[in-house]
């Protein structure tokens, strides 16, 4: 965008100078040379502008895709974590309530048996 502005800016003080001046510039290049180089050179400037931002555009989305790539894999190995946790609490909980179940039963034999 810079240079795009800076290419008009020529342009622009290449006619200014080419209108006031009536003898030819000292290049021997005719006021509407120097137009037509300058708009030559503004079109290549935008160019390299256009191809630059498009390499950078490029570059973020795939440093954005990779950085969702990595936040996907953690958020699995967290679920997947939480899942083995809930799983290991689940089996803790059920051998705790087994243990319960037995020793009430056991003591229920036992008051029967006295």
């Amino acid at each position: 965008m810079n240079k795009m502005l800076i290419a008009l800016g020529l342009a622009a003080a290449v006619t200014l100078v080419g209108c006031s001046k009536e003898k030819a510039p000292e290049t021997g290049a005719t006021t509407g040379e120097h137009l037509e180089n300058a708009a030559t050179q503004a079109g290549h400037d935008m160019e390299n502008a256009a191809s630059e931002a498009a390499a950078k555009t490029e570059a973020a989305a795939d440093h954005a895709a990779s950085q969702i790539d990595a936040a996907t894999d953690k958020a699995a190995a967290k679920t997947e974590a939480a899942a083995n946790d809930v799983k290991d609490a689940a089996k803790d909980a059920t051998a705790h309530v087994a243990g319960a179940v037995e020793k009430g039963a056991g003591d229920v034999k036992e008051k029967t048996q006295q």
